[in-house]
């Protein structure tokens, strides 16, 4: 009941945002993002303040998210990724496809795969990170955008040269490198691959002892 009569008084509260992720704003609230008071505000900016009052002005208002906000796309540093496939073996549905050929560098040392073909089908991903998780490089992260919607499901086909191009702003899940150092891909600039660190993992000793004290 305390719900019910909550939502019966706030009439007006909006809860959908009709022009993501534009939202109108009336006097009150540009008062408050330029941080002065409203009859200041409509004393100095007459004009403005009517504008809103009638419902003229829009301003960009996007919820806050989570760094390890798991988004609608990823983000891929191939200066990193050898085409070792794990990302596409681990994956339940299968949506990554993967083709690779004899690059012909650094035969003494086992010869590099040339990277073909990365695509990732998001159109019947579930986001579940396994991928992420299976990259034994640090290669694939999740992404923190979700704005990927499409009238057409071809377009949901993320390719390499589309990967190679989008901004590299990956999420600090299951990246605790980039989650120690308060990482914020929504609020900061987009990572490199020299600057997105790896995931140390523990040594032998450590992983025995944790068993241990288990």
């Amino acid at each position: 009941m305390a719900v019910t009569l909550k939502n019966l008084v706030l009439i007006n509260r909006m809860f959908t945002v009709h022009q993501y992720p534009n939202r109108k704003i009336g006097p009150i609230g540009l008062a408050r993002r330029s941080n002065t008071n409203v009859f200041a505000f409509v004393f100095k900016k007459p004009a403005e303040s009517i504008k809103a009052l009638v419902g003229l002005i829009s301003v960009e208002d996007r919820y806050p998210q989570h760094s390890r906000f798991r988004g609608e796309e990823f983000s891929w540093y191939e200066q990193r990724c050898t085409g070792c496939a794990s990302c596409a073996k681990y994956c339940p549905l299968g949506i990554i496809e993967i083709v690779t050929n004899r690059s012909g560098d650094a035969v003494q040392e086992g010869e590099k795969y040339g990277i073909e073909v990365f695509d990732i089908d998001i159109g019947r991903c579930m986001f579940c990170g396994l991928c992420v998780e299976a990259c034994p490089y640090d290669a694939l992260h999740m992404g923190s955008g979700f704005e990927e919607g499409t009238y057409e499901r071809k377009n949901l086909v993320i390719d390499m040269e589309r990967l190679k191009a989008a901004p590299k702003r990956p999420s600090s899940w299951f990246r605790p490198q980039l989650q120690g150092k308060k990482y914020d891909p929504r609020g900061e600039s987009p990572l490199d691959w020299d600057e997105a660190g790896r995931h140390e993992k523990p040594s032998l000793d450590e992983q025995t002892d944790r068993w241990a004290k288990r």
